[in-house]
């Protein structure tokens, strides 16, 4: 199968490597407007590159459109013409199936949602599948996603959900990492030490909860000794109105 990818930036280049984890065989062509870009990606991940967005659609079977949601327009003004039987995917936020069906008519398109931990293999994705999409279209972009992390199948009209909570996410969960290393700081830890002792936590928690199947809630609970350090903690968080503004954080979309 040959893949093309339109935009050759981060994102694209996780997903160049998450193809080529799920089969090394592909045959795979990127284009991008940066030509430093392009030679870092031809030597980096050893795959044809070139400048030119139609000859990436002309040698694919599926074409990612990798590109800023600002430059769609542009891109499909580009190459409508010359789509003919290539699946489409688009990673574009904002940017909705009507839309990109409305300029490529009647062919296969699915939109996707990744986000930035797939660069480390630890992505949470959603796709949703356009009108001519065909189950087997489905079927190989949610394994190509799930190579590089967990992906799920799910209606366009969550998607904006989705782009809070996981696209967003990781953002967020930054900010609150950051004001959990600034207190340990204070309390004498080095900054180094705040910090590896953190991101640890972050991710183990993660992976506790998913491995063993707990809710939150029950997480905090085995965490938790009655009267003691986490108990002091936790009381003081549900005395605030952190809870409130995490959720209205997600709820701004």
């Amino acid at each position: 199968m040959k893949i093309g990818f339109i935009g050759a930036g981060k994102m694209a280049e996780a997903l160049i490597r998450a193809v080529l984890k799920s089969n090394s065989n592909e045959d795979i062509i990127a284009s991008d407007v940066n030509e430093n870009r392009l030679k870092y990606i031809e030597k980096e991940i050893k795959i044809k590159t070139t400048k030119n967005n139609k000859e990436v659609v002309e040698n694919s079977d599926i074409v990612f459109l990798a590109v800023k949601p600002q430059n769609m327009e542009e891109v499909l003004d580009e190459i409508e013409n010359i789509v003919k039987n290539q699946l489409i995917v688009s990673i574009a936020a904002g940017i909705d199936l009507n839309y990109l069906e409305s300029r490529l008519k009647d062919k296969r398109i699915i939109r996707i949602m990744p986000n930035t931990p797939c660069l480390v293999g630890e992505m949470a994705a959603a796709l949703s599948p356009g009108k001519n999409a065909k189950d087997e279209d489905t079927k190989i972009i949610e394994e190509v996603l799930n190579s590089a992390g967990n992906a799920l199948v799910l209606k366009e009209d969550m998607l904006d959900s989705v782009t809070a909570l996981s696209g967003s996410g990781p953002a967020f969960i930054a900010y609150l990492l950051d004001a959990m290393i600034e207190g340990a700081v204070k309390q004498g830890l080095s900054k180094d030490a705040a910090r590896e002792l953190a991101f640890q936590t972050a991710l183990g928690t993660g992976k506790l909860m998913k491995e063993q199947g707990l809710t939150p809630k029950e997480l905090i609970d085995i965490v938790s000794s009655p009267n003691g350090t986490t108990a002091a903690g936790m009381e003081i968080l549900k005395k605030s109105d952190v809870k409130d503004i995490l959720m209205k954080t997600i709820e701004a979309y």
